[in-house]
């Protein structure tokens, strides 16, 4: 496997990176993963796919929501949970990713879960908001055999850690592609701070890459030669989910306006969000505790000036931090070899 792009010289942004240069450079953010590699039967068919979980923080999110919010660049994806976390502007379960018919199965593992610490949910409180995000890695994974379970979701949310993550073709990446090359989960980190104000904010971004073909990719952007290795058209359009988490101080509508700016990223790179691409980004914030239950008519909280010269720099590197941790997701990624022995390479960052 290859390693991170910045091993190899490859410098993306002007902005400072974190220190594990991963989402979970956020503190208290989690990630955890399952990964499908193995033959279903004798005739071809081939479990290559898995389950993503991320965390914000590894207490009860049902109890301690955070703020959050997503955006659609173009709406081809299957997702759960988006309309209620838009509306009301926090996230209440962990951000779950896996391929495009792993969603119901990973929904309802991840309600398992969430049931399971709150014997109070859909009896004496509501009910509960489960996030779900898919890419179809219908190529390289027996897709209709439906591999993942409810069972890979517990556990993906199990093995969560706030080490820095693995990426490339693991857990919800490992049967995904991108730019026609082996791609799936990638991250990276931003530190951001204005001259003459003393306090700092991160920012970390995880994809899930499996969008467009190989004559797309802006290869001369990231001064790599022509790679050797072959590149696969793939059936679809493809799609990428975003998740952006930062322990900046903002609001539900603030961040939303962070998030958007994620789509220039991924536009740096050679998108230009396909008609058959799910392009959505979701995002969090760490810096406000949000109960479920209080006595309280009012809430208060501190958020971020929106005309403070801060705010530009959290768009920046909601940027930077997207197109690298493109970047990265192609670059840890290995060639895989799936159902009906379809392969993908993996892109050469070789100089």
């Amino acid at each position: 496997m290859q390693g991170k792009v910045r091993g190899i010289g490859i410098k993306i942004g002007t902005l400072p990176v974190g220190q594990k240069n991963c989402i979970t450079d956020v503190a208290g953010v989690r990630v955890g993963h399952v990964t499908l590699d193995e033959p279903l039967n004798n005739e071809g068919a081939y479990a290559c796919t898995g389950v993503t979980a991320i965390l914000p923080h590894g207490g009860n999110l049902f109890q301690h929501k955070v703020k959050a919010g997503s955006y659609v660049l173009n709406g081809f994806g299957k997702t759960t949970g988006l309309v209620q976390m838009n509306e009301l502007g926090v996230l209440e379960s962990p951000i779950m990713l896996t391929n495009t018919f792993g969603v119901p199965a990973v929904t309802q593992g991840t309600l398992q879960y969430m049931l399971e610490m709150n014997p109070d949910i859909g009896l004496t409180t509501g009910t509960i908001n489960i996030v779900v995000g898919e890419c179809n890695d219908s190529y390289l994974n027996s897709i209709r055999a439906c591999p993942v379970t409810s069972e890979h979701a517990i556990e993906a949310i199990r093995k969560a850690t706030n080490k820095q993550a693995e990426e490339g073709a693991v857990g919800a990446g490992k049967g995904m592609m991108c730019f026609g090359y082996k791609g799936g989960i990638g991250a990276s980190s931003r530190i951001v701070q204005v001259e003459q104000v003393d306090t700092s904010y991160t920012v970390g971004c995880m994809v899930l890459s499996n969008f467009g073909r190989s004559n797309e990719f802006l290869a001369e952007h990231y001064s790599v030669t022509n790679p050797q290795s072959a590149s696969t058209q793939s059936p679809t359009d493809g799609s990428i989910i975003i998740v952006l988490a930062t322990d900046a101080p903002l609001s539900s509508r603030q961040l939303t306006r962070v998030i958007k700016r994620c789509g220039i990223g991924l536009g740096r790179t050679g998108s230009h969000f396909s008609h058959g691409s799910g392009d959505i980004v979701i995002g969090f914030t760490t810096a406000h505790d949000i109960p479920h239950s209080t006595e309280e008519l009012v809430e208060t909280r501190t958020q971020l000036r929106e005309e403070h010269p801060m705010m530009n720099q959290l768009f920046v590197a909601a940027a930077e931090a997207t197109e690298e941790a493109i970047i990265n997701s192609l670059s840890q990624a290995q060639t895989t070899v799936g159902r009906d022995g379809h392969m993908v390479e993996a892109y050469s960052f070789e100089f």
